[in-house]
């Protein structure tokens, strides 16, 4: 007698009162924990766990949503019960999500202090495993205009061009910025290289007449604004 395959696990097989598609439609989303709005994304589970239980294990193995943010895309496809198709849909709801704060914040939101910016951005730059530089453009009234990647990578002095940190400021004829970046190690503390960094981003705002508002580091314990401590700004 050959043995039979073994069925996913699948959201219909769940009574009505436990299946998440339904019970958002009937509650709204923020009825639904985690584990249930990845398992919506998920579809069907493996033998032996429903997606309701497999979201539950992913959010487990990561650490939470911050987690499944910070790994990589073929990390969360060698997961039992996900694959390439179903992680790619998952990575690409929690980017949307990123995006969708980061953008009414921006909408909402005079900056006027580091924590302002620190709150709009810890979400997309404190998580990552690798350093990332942006600028943010404002216009005269502290308005932010646009947020710019402008380097991916070791963000030291050494690498990270001055010129490509104001083109984009010269682009939109912005007369003021400011430059943010992360430390994956989740300590703010800038370091020498950032400081040194710094200097020269403020000189060369001085002979642009772009006004450097302040360099922050974000990161998982906190950020630090390098302008409050007197760091490369004189």
């Amino acid at each position: 007698m050959r043995n039979e395959p073994k069925p996913d696990y699948r959201i219909i097989d769940l009574e009505a009162s436990d299946r998440p598609r339904e019970r958002l439609a009937e509650r709204g989303a923020k009825s639904l924990s985690k584990a249930e709005l990845l398992a919506i994304l998920l579809r069907t589970g493996v033998p032996g766990e429903n997606a309701i239980q497999v979201g539950q294990r992913l959010l487990d193995k990561f650490g939470g949503l911050e987690g499944i943010q910070r790994a990589s895309l073929a990390e969360i496809c060698n997961q039992h019960g996900v694959g390439a198709a179903k992680a790619a849909q998952i990575k690409a709801a929690i980017e949307l999500g990123s995006r969708l704060k980061q953008g009414d914040s921006e909408k909402r939101v005079i900056i006027s202090s580091p924590e302002d910016v620190a709150e709009i951005y810890k979400y997309d730059l404190a998580e990552l495993e690798q350093e990332v530089l942006m600028v943010i453009l404002m216009d005269t009234r502290n308005h932010i205009l646009e947020s710019v990647e402008v380097y991916r990578g070791s963000v030291n002095s050494s690498q990270v061009r001055v010129a490509e940190i104001f083109t984009p400021a010269v682009r939109r004829n912005a007369p003021s910025l400011i430059v943010i970046h992360n430390h994956p190690s989740g300590d703010p503390t800038p370091s020498p290289d950032d400081v040194a960094m710094t200097r020269a981003i403020v000189q060369a705002g001085k002979l642009l007449d772009v006004d450097v508002l302040d360099h922050i580091v974000i990161a998982r314990h906190g950020h630090v604004s390098l302008k409050q401590r007197g760091l490369g700004f004189v």
